[in-house]
């Protein structure tokens, strides 16, 4: 269902989810004068204190410990958060009694008016979201990023101070609920196998990123990486907006290159760029950096300012983050690669000699993808979590394994089993939600432990 009206005082909203993008949505109906009813799964008591105060002050009615189609059927409208599905049976009845289902996207697209530069895939988006954010404000544009990272963009809107751009990341859970929302640049880095568990499968999941280019205008810009199969699939059903894509030196393609090196051009004019001495100086960050440079010359953004933003660059934590050098072993905290495109990303950027500490809660993916890089590049896999025993069988006798209980028993097994040249990386292939709250709290404890390894004996450290 399409929604593209602007909020009318009086009119009624229940929030579904008082979670961080549902407090948002609170406070954004209130200031425009809605009226609105709160449903959470939690009882009111469950709630945090602040949350109970602030539902208190603005008299606002709640239903905990269940959503009843009675109490949701006093809005003229539901808003959801990323995290409900949005074929709920619940959901499904109140749309056959009129009533509009919306994401936080949808309620805020009919306030945009500034240029919207939209990051989704299902890996990268986080990098190509910072680092679109950090080539405009190089060029002194004024910017807000936000979406899925950062503040939730409803949160920007109703505090007012506006920006040139919007640089927004964007998961599928909230291009789902998007309604007409529609970016003047909509970049799609990869699909790969994710959220399985939510989508069903692959064709659903990437139907869900592709309703970032439905509403796209002709004069709008879609950025769709080359190099990616399901992408490729993808780009024959665009419908009229402006596409560019970007991948290597031997595609025909707007930004291409290899190793360090790649070019951008457009209507004509051809601008070089190096990642030698940044950050991006990697496979993953080569086509990261080529789609984020390609959307930001599309906006105008001047070659020299662009090569300063590549430089003072620097990846989010929790993403290949380089934690500490022991005895000759590095340490590396990748607890943003969640699932198997993530960790096969990462694989590839080392040469071999890897330790890989890997598992958590499975999310429907076929491990078995990993099974050949492992095979080539991994000594050992140490294994925890729900998903321990399935990663295993799925990786067959591909490479020594480990089965530990806590993280912290992880570090210690990778520092026991290393010696001097390998590497330990974090990259778990599961969502954390088994053992930690999230996976930067997965990732500040693997950092925690690896920051207390004592040093090894030099007999061991020089074996």
């Amino acid at each position: 269902m399409n929604w593209n009206h602007k909020i009318e005082a009086g009119q009624r909203a229940v929030v579904m989810g008082m979670g961080v993008s549902g407090r948002a949505a609170v406070a954004f109906l209130i200031s425009k004068g809605a009226e609105v009813f709160v449903t959470d799964s939690r009882e009111f008591t469950d709630l945090s204190e602040k949350d109970q105060l602030y539902l208190r002050e603005n008299k606002i009615s709640f239903e905990g410990g269940a959503h009843t189609k009675k109490f949701m059927s006093q809005g003229d409208f539901i808003v959801i958060s990323p995290g409900v599905p949005t074929d709920l049976p619940l959901l499904d009845e109140l749309r056959e009694e009129g009533i509009p289902i919306l994401g936080e996207l949808a309620l805020a697209a009919p306030y945009f008016t500034e240029c919207v530069v939209a990051i989704t895939g299902t890996n990268g988006k986080t990098t190509v979201t910072s680092l679109v954010g950090e080539l405009l404000q190089a060029a002194e544009k004024k910017v807000f990023v936000g979406g899925n990272i950062g503040t939730p963009v409803l949160d920007y809107l109703r505090l007012g101070e506006r920006a040139e751009f919007l640089v927004l990341e964007l998961s599928s859970f909230q291009l789902e609920s998007a309604g007409s929302f529609c970016p003047h640049i909509g970049i799609l880095l990869n699909i790969t196998p994710d959220h399985l568990d939510r989508h069903k499968n692959m064709i659903q999941y990437a139907a869900a990123k592709m309703k970032m280019f439905v509403h796209q205008k002709a004069s709008d810009k879609a950025v769709i990486c080359n190099d990616d199969p399901m992408c490729q699939q993808i780009k024959p059903l665009l419908n009229g907006q402006e596409k560019y894509c970007f991948g290597n030196f031997e595609s025909g393609c707007a930004a291409k290159g290899s190793g360090r090196e790649f070019t951008i051009t457009i209507d004509g004019q051809i601008d070089n760029y190096s990642l030698k001495g940044t950050s991006l100086d990697s496979h993953t960050g080569l086509l990261n950096s080529q789609a984020a440079v390609l959307a930001v010359s599309l906006l105008g953004c001047e070659q020299t300012d662009i090569k300063k933003g590549l430089l003072s660059f620097a990846p989010a934590q929790h993403r290949l983050q380089h934690v500490r050098t022991v005895d000759g072993v590095d340490y590396y905290n990748d607890s943003k690669a969640t699932n198997t495109g993530a960790v096969l990303s990462a694989l590839a950027s080392f040469p071999g000699n890897i330790i890989l500490l890997a598992g958590g809660r499975d999310k429907g993916e076929e491990y078995t993808v990993l099974r050949e890089l492992v095979s080539e590049k991994v000594k050992a896999l140490v294994l925890f979590g729900e998903a321990a025993e399935t990663i295993d069988l799925s990786m067959g006798n591909v490479s020594v394994s480990h089965h530990v209980s806590s993280m912290e028993d992880a570090v210690n097994k990778a520092a026991d089993i290393a010696n001097p040249g390998d590497i330990v990386l974090l990259a778990p292939a599961c969502s954390s939600f088994d053992m930690f709250d999230n996976y930067c709290h997965r990732g500040d404890v693997f950092m925690e432990n690896v920051q207390s390894l004592p040093q090894k004996s030099k007999e061991k450290a020089a074996r």
